[in-house]
């Protein structure tokens, strides 16, 4: 175990696989403690093999990041336990796309009520948590996507999703400034989550693909010829959550194999 986020106390949401969960592991090798929340009333068997390895320093917590109420909830126990919060990895995101004059109004709803609302509110929260208990080091760490850069045809909402993570966290870089919270996003590129099985088969409908062919296509056109794993992320989540990151802030780091230049 190293130490860059020793006593560092983080937050990780959608975290019970994929991404959140590749973060929540690292951030325990280097000595952190974590609270992850996802919306599952129990741990996946991934995730709870970690909570197995590491009792004392991590806890799950079921969460709805579109109930306010639940995530009051999750900075109450995340605070009980562990004590105040220092990092945020705010992850939770849902998928769907579809052509744009065959979008409807449910599908909208959906995805920017968890990656828009939810993303925003626990960030909110989060910070007013940080702000209170005039912790020192304290960071936020943002999941955007190459997605939030552009405009795709098929994923028009999702897209615009992305974009809002990245403007929310410039406007809430300014806003903590003077508190010296620093606030960040990461801007994965395509990354082989078990979230890409139902990409895939989106991509498959609506391009009149083969499944898996959608997924060997974008491997093959990333500059660096293969798609990321949930762990290319973690040196970015940790970089950005630690102090060594002192002087970054309102940034959205591309981890993306080269895909945008920016």
């Amino acid at each position: 175990m190293s130490s860059r986020l020793q006593d560092k106390h983080a937050l990780l949401t959608g975290a019970a696989g994929g991404i959140g969960l590749a973060v929540a592991a690292a951030y325990l090798e280097q000595g952190s403690r974590c609270t992850v929340a996802d919306i599952g009333a129990q741990p996946t068997p991934e995730l709870a093999a970690l909570l197995d390895s590491h009792p004392d320093r991590l806890q799950y917590l079921p969460t709805d990041v579109t109930q306010m109420a639940q995530i009051d909830a999750l900075i109450d126990a995340a605070t009980q336990r562990f004590g105040p919060i220092s990092t945020l990895f705010n992850n939770a995101a849902l998928f769907d796309m579809a052509p744009l004059l065959e979008s409807h109004e449910a599908m909208y709803d959906k995805l920017f009520a968890v990656n828009v609302k939810g993303a925003f509110f626990v960030m909110q929260k989060v910070l007013a948590h940080m702000v209170a208990h005039g912790a020192k080091g304290c960071a936020v760490v943002n999941m955007a996507s190459q997605a939030g850069r552009r405009g795709e045809a098929l994923v028009s909402h999702y897209c615009a999703s992305k974009a809002a993570v990245i403007s929310y966290t410039q406007s809430a870089a300014l806003a903590m400034a003077p508190h010296k919270i620093r606030v960040n996003a990461i801007s994965p590129g395509v990354i082989a989550t078990p979230m890409w099985q139902h990409v895939d088969a989106l991509f498959a409908k609506y391009e009149n693909l083969p499944l898996g062919e959608k997924k060997k296509r974008v491997g093959e056109a990333v500059p660096l010829g293969y798609m990321g794993d949930p762990t290319d992320i973690c040196g970015a989540a940790i970089f950005l959550a630690s102090d060594e990151a002192s002087y970054v802030t309102a940034q959205t780091l591309n981890v993306d194999g080269g895909n945008v230049m920016s």
